[in-house]
């Protein structure tokens, strides 16, 4: 079981290296096709999971074209449902790294609850913004960059278990760099954000009544009647085609079309006032 004593030297700690291969920008829209983790512990990697994942749509070239999974490669690929346990099982005795890790721990939080599964309390800590701290030489803190400015092992990008491993290697030249005998409390109030996993949640999202109705549309790819206190309408109802869900540490909004325009637009969720279904 996972110690929560955050006092100790990070040293002392699992650490769980994770990173996803997704068929698009945003959860619930779009989904997981490739997902793998490497695990740390007292100096050395103990542990590795990885796997193709088959989504329950084809993927777009777009798509195809960042990570180089094609459709043909996970045609007989097992769906989500059949991984995600045995995945969390693998990640929850550690402390979790990943490189923007809210975009991990979002896509994740959702497959975890659909399957019925509770979220991790293990910590979450994130490479990318630790590296800002850090790493002040590289020019800018994507992985791909770091990788080449610290001379990472693994030298192909954007496939999950690669960019696991160069996640790790990125985090452990961090703390090297914050302190070995810094702790894990020291670690998370360096990179200035607590990342716990009930941020991501979207159960607890459809606890406030005005936003289930945009979990809905995105689930069932339909319209939605919101009243949004801001942009060119405030105060007013309009109805958004929503297209991607983001919860963010700096605050949780919705990607959508406006059914009078073309461009998509985001919407912060503590400002949308009202949401109603198109069939009320």
């Amino acid at each position: 079981m996972f110690d929560f004593n955050a006092s100790r030297p990070w040293s002392e700690y699992s650490f769980c290296a994770i990173d996803l291969e997704t068929t698009g920008k945003y959860p619930i829209e779009s989904a997981i096709c490739e997902l793998a983790a490497v695990k740390w512990r007292s100096g050395e990697v103990v542990d590795r999971f990885t796997s193709l994942i088959k989504p329950p749509h084809i993927m777009s070239q777009e798509v195809i074209n960042i990570h180089n999974i094609t459709n043909e490669m996970v045609v007989d690929a097992p769906p989500i449902e059949q991984k995600i346990e045995s995945f969390l099982n693998f990640i929850s005795d550690s402390v979790i790294l990943a490189h923007h890790a809210p975009f991990d721990m979002g896509f994740l939080a959702v497959d975890f609850e659909k399957n019925r599964l509770s979220l991790p309390k293990t910590p979450a800590l994130c490479t990318s913004l630790m590296a800002r701290k850090a790493i002040p030489e590289s020019p800018n803190h994507r992985l791909v960059t770091l990788k080449s400015v610290l001379n990472l092992s693994q030298k192909n990008s954007h496939r999950a278990l690669e960019d696991s491993i160069n996640c790790l290697e990125l985090g452990l030249i961090c703390f090297e760099r914050i302190g070995r005998e810094k702790t894990l409390d020291d670690l998370i109030d360096f990179q200035g954000v607590n990342l716990v996993w009930d941020m991501f949640s979207i159960n607890r999202l459809k606890e406030h009544g005005e936003w289930i109705c945009l979990v809905e549309a995105l689930e069932n790819k339909t319209e939605v009647y919101i009243v949004y206190d801001g942009g060119s309408k405030p105060g007013k109802k309009r109805i958004i085609h929503p297209k991607g869900l983001v919860r963010n540490p700096n605050g949780d909004y919705v990607m959508a079309f406006d059914r009078n325009g073309s461009q998509i637009k985001r919407f912060y969720l503590n400002r949308i006032v009202d949401s109603i279904s198109l069939n009320s």
